[in-house]
């Protein structure tokens, strides 16, 4: 498994930008007119503040890992772990099971080391399945947890926008009476949390928190796929039928590439 950053996070994250903020510069807008200090703190306090009450410090702790993540996401080579769960199996039936106990010093994936200690440790099937989807499900449920503080940072963000507005609005209320120019200021800064809440829920936290998931399935997906090797390894079955069943999980793409 190797990290390497992510173009469609970082491209998707500056095109959102210039996208947003270019407009309103061609629309004649200052791009200083929107970094207003209050309705920033507002916001962005606001925001951080909910997903502290929401969520355990375990979690808030990992939320740093858990954007660069985002920003450098694994990539499973599931081509090269077929060609080793095929390559194990094709040992397997020629020199027993015990005769993998080299392939495992080979094996950089810990998923696929620890399977393949428990099939030469004549682990029963129905025990080694029962393991393998246990642990497929809870390292599933904490990539999920993980994306739902930034869902919850999605939903709370426009709020606190909104609370950064009402009181910008009563303030200006507060100073009626006073110069026009003034009371015009002060609405114009009033919008602008709601502007922040929106931008910030739209652009980065639910977008994030859609990466997350992408990442878990992509994860899901490959260790659904060990583990489904593991077992036909175990039962004995033809390399070629276990290469072809693990084959059918791929994508196209993927599937082309194997055949190269």
């Amino acid at each position: 498994m190797k990290r390497t950053i992510d173009i469609g996070t970082i491209g998707g994250l500056m095109f959102g930008i210039m996208s947003i903020f270019g407009s309103f510069m061609l629309e004649g807008g200052e791009v200083g007119a929107l970094m207003l200090a209050p309705a920033m703190v507002i916001v962005f306090g606001g925001t951080f503040a909910t997903a502290f009450i929401g969520n355990s410090m375990e979690s808030i702790k990992d939320i740093g890992k858990v954007f660069g993540t985002c920003m450098f996401p694994p990539r499973y080579n599931s081509v090269g772990v077929i060609d080793t769960l095929v390559k194990c199996s094709i040992q397997a039936r020629k020199d027993g099971l015990l005769s993998l106990e080299k392939e495992i010093s080979r094996t950089g994936d810990p998923f696929l080391k620890k399977m393949l200690q428990l099939v030469i440790d004549g682990t029963d099937t129905h025990v080694l399945h029962s393991l393998a989807e246990t642990e497929v499900t809870y390292l599933s449920e904490r990539n999920l947890r993980d994306a739902s503080i930034f869902v919850k940072m999605g939903g709370y963000s426009p709020t606190m926008g909104i609370i950064g507005t009402v009181m910008g609005l009563i303030a200006t209320l507060a100073s009626a009476g006073e110069d026009p120019n003034v009371l015009i200021r002060h609405i114009a800064s009033a919008f602008i949390a709601t502007l922040w809440g929106v931008f910030m829920a739209n652009i980065v936290w639910l977008p994030l928190a859609d990466k997350l998931k992408t990442v878990n399935a992509q994860e899901q997906l490959y260790h659904e796929m060990i583990v489904e090797g593991i077992m036909a390894l175990q039962a004995g079955e033809v390399p070629s039928v276990i290469r072809a069943k693990l084959k059918s999980m791929l994508s196209e793409e993927q599937q082309k590439r194997l055949l190269s």
